[in-house]
């Protein structure tokens, strides 16, 4: 537990010294609720239920920062220690295999966390954020999208030759993701066929349970969300346990 905690340590210190992993997660959602919180406003709207934009907007930006970490900041950082021989070096020390790989959910986690908390803060303050839900639901949420986004990120570094294939491969991944997904725009303003295909992208069923469980509604709602999160992080897993390289 030491060992894994100093290396999250310092994980945490190299992932705030990348600046697209700093913006993804924690400056673009909150420019995405200060531009379209202060274009739309938070008054409640028939077409979002009697709630309001950032209402149901801000359980999506937290589907966005679940993503970028998940696609992009995950993906990259372990390419990358891949092709500049860090992961070698890190399986020569003591350190165990699963603590190295232990280590970077943990900081991907926290930072997701970090990023989202602040978000629901500035949402609150600004706008008036309305929670209906349970905060203990909404966290489980939370952290199973993360968990099935950041074995997507493992599958990702593992598939990829390098940092820059993985960098243009989550990049194409994670864009149509976020602006058909409903993360962005609320998905109730969808023409009905780009509402249908945007069913096919994994985000849109994190941004479901998250608004979901955010205004109250049950696990039992949200079946067909969790089954597809939870075979994203079954295939995650069992795929990247294959086909993953050290060096």
């Amino acid at each position: 537990m030491h060992g894994l905690l100093k290396l999250a340590w310092v994980e945490a210190k190299i992932y705030l010294r990348q600046p697209e992993a700093f913006f993804f997660t924690l400056v673009f959602p909150l420019l995405l609720l200060f531009l379209f919180g202060g274009i739309f406003g938070n008054k409640p709207h028939p077409l979002f239920g009697g709630r309001g934009t950032v209402d149901v907007s801000t359980p999506a930006y937290m589907a966005l920062i679940i993503g970028s970490t998940g696609l992009i900041s995950i993906s990259i950082a372990v390419s990358g220690y891949r092709e500049k021989g860090i992961l070698r070096r890190y399986r020569a020390t003591p350190l165990r295999p699963a603590t190295i790989l232990a280590a970077q959910v943990l900081v991907h986690y926290v930072m997701s966390l970090a990023g989202a908390c602040l978000l629901v803060a500035a949402a609150r303050l600004l706008f008036g954020l309305r929670f209906s839900g349970r905060m203990e639901s909404v966290f489980a949420g939370f952290t199973l999208s993360c968990l099935s986004f950041f074995a997507a990120g493992f599958l990702l570094a593992s598939l990829a030759r390098n940092t820059r294939s993985a960098y243009i491969l989550g990049m194409v991944i994670y864009f149509p993701n976020i602006f058909l997904s409903g993360a962005t725009f609320p998905r109730e303003i969808f023409p009905p066929v780009i509402r249908t295909i945007s069913e096919a992208l994994p985000i849109t069923h994190v941004v479901s349970l998250l608004q979901g469980l955010w205004i109250g509604n049950p696990w039992s709602r949200h079946l067909t969300e969790v089954l597809v999160l939870v075979g994203i992080l079954a295939a995650g897993v069992i795929i990247s346990a294959r086909v993953f390289r050290w060096e």
